[in-house]
């Protein structure tokens, strides 16, 4: 079994207009956010190895501020180019090109890829994915390659804002 945690990027700042895309910030919501979220998912009954990003100064100052509250350092993050898209297919295709051995790590990038990604691993609805909110999906796959509609079974879904502060687990798959 395959573990993925899906994490969309913590609130971004829009103070300077000029800055290109890729090179805003996280605000000082996404600052407090991403650690919070850390620590919520480190409740939950998984130990991931890694962190990919996007290269989106957003996506890896989120993985920088979330990874210490997983036990995580600097050394377990990957920052993957692939995973700078709006597109969920695209994200699709880096998955179903890794290793045989990754099995229980983060991505964080964007939306709404995020959303349709995990709507389209899971066959769930959900209308979208807020900042820094956080889906744990299990695969029952062994290669990546195999990896299609309907394959994950969602686990836990949670973001900063979520009505009793806790989290919504839906269960396990």
């Amino acid at each position: 079994m395959k573990t993925i945690a899906l994490i969309r990027h913590a609130k971004s700042s829009w103070k300077d207009a000029t800055l290109p895309d890729l090179d805003r910030p996280l605000n000082r919501r996404g600052r407090v956010d991403a650690p919070v979220m850390g620590r919520r998912l480190q409740e939950q009954p998984v130990s991931l190895k890694q962190v990919f990003s996007s290269p989106a100064v957003r996506a890896t100052e989120t993985a920088e501020w979330l990874m210490p509250n997983l036990g995580l350092g600097a050394g377990n993050l990957g920052v993957v180019p692939a995973l700078y898209t709006f597109n969920y297919e695209d994200i699709l295709a880096w998955l179903r090109s890794l290793d045989t051995a990754a099995d229980k790590f983060a991505v964080i990038c964007h939306n709404p890829a995020m959303t349709d990604l995990v709507n389209f691993l899971t066959l769930s609805q959900i209308e979208k994915i807020p900042t820094c909110g956080v889906v744990l999906m299990h695969l029952h796959i062994n290669n990546w390659n195999d990896l299609g509609a309907g394959m994950a079974g969602l686990v836990y879904f949670d973001f900063p804002k979520s009505v009793t502060g806790k989290t919504i687990s839906l269960g396990a798959d």
